[in-house]
């Protein structure tokens, strides 16, 4: 029992950090307003381990590096400290292999974050046209879903002033998630 509730506290306090990193490395990313209460909430979460990263890890043609690979290396660390946890090893390999294997499932477990936003994200902005479209969170959700939206209105317009395009981002990102898990496997 005390196994599972510290590798319940593990999985949680990690996941707060890295998912708030990656929502703030795509807030940078797709440009979003940070002037709102999201904005905010994500900047003051994450700004005592961007800016002392971003001293040593620059940035790339406008893309903030320091939060993605800081959001990568503790998505790392976490599965690190679980396999300790729970006395299990990747392969008996060397160094450097292990280490390699462990920072490709920590990317794919980052891919498989990065998809759940998304859907959160387009849900949330579903809900919120339908119910209270005015709200400061809507040019967030607009900026982060746009993107995703746009791949599918080019091929399906509107019925009826009806919008399928979060329907089919929905159902990409959950494809996408059934590959991510194929991949990883029990992992």
């Amino acid at each position: 029992m005390l196994l599972r509730i510290v590798d319940l506290l593990i999985v949680n306090a990690f996941g707060l950090i890295v998912y708030t990193l990656l929502l703030r490395f795509y807030l940078q990313l797709l440009r979003a307003p940070f002037r709102n209460p999201v904005g905010q909430f994500v900047t003051a979460l994450t700004n005592w381990i961007v800016l002392p990263a971003r001293r040593v890890i620059p940035g790339l043609m406008g893309i903030d590096l320091s939060t993605i690979i800081l959001a990568w290396v503790l998505q790392a660390l976490m599965l690190t400290l679980l396999l300790w946890l729970h006395s299990l090893t990747l392969i008996s390999a060397p160094g450097v292999a292990t280490a390699g294997l462990l920072f490709g499932f920590a990317a794919a477990w980052l891919l498989r974050a990065s998809l759940y936003l998304l859907i959160g994200a387009v849900i949330l902005h579903v809900l919120f046209s339908w119910f209270n479209p005015h709200t400061p969170i809507t040019p967030v959700l607009n900026a982060l879903t746009r993107p995703f939206y746009g791949i599918f209105q080019r091929f399906i317009p509107p019925i009826g002033s009806v919008d399928l395009s979060p329907i089919f981002v929905l159902i990409g990102a959950q494809a996408l998630l059934f590959v991510i898990g194929d991949l990883v496997g029990p992992f």
